[in-house]
C-alpha cells in the first residue's frame, strides 16, 4: 500500500504542459489585479468612496477629475 501512495504523489506533482502554461497565465493575471486594486484603494482612501453626483455625465465628471487630481498627487510625491 506504500508504493501507492507514494505513486500517487509523484504523479499529483507532475503538471502537463497545458497545465503550466495555465499557471503562468494565472500569475500574470494575478499582478495586474493587485496593482488595479492597490490603485483603487488609493483613489478612495484619498477622495472617499462615494460619487456626489447623482446624473451619469456628473459622475463621470466627478471621478475624471478624482482620477486627475491622483495622478498629480502621486507625480508629486
Amino acid at each position: 500500500m506504500s508504493l501507492r501512495i507514494n505513486a500517487t504523489v509523484d504523479q499529483a506533482q507532475e503538471q502537463t504542459p497545458l497545465q503550466k502554461a495555465h499557471n503562468a497565465r494565472m500569475n500574470e493575471d494575478y499582478n495586474q489585479r493587485w496593482m488595479s486594486e492597490t490603485g483603487f484603494s488609493q483613489l478612495k482612501e484619498d477622495d472617499g468612496e462615494k460619487l456626489r453626483s447623482r446624473s451619469w455625465h456628473g459622475q463621470f465628471r466627478e471621478l475624471t477629475r478624482k482620477c486627475i487630481i491622483h495622478n498629480l498627487t502621486q507625480a508629486a510625491s
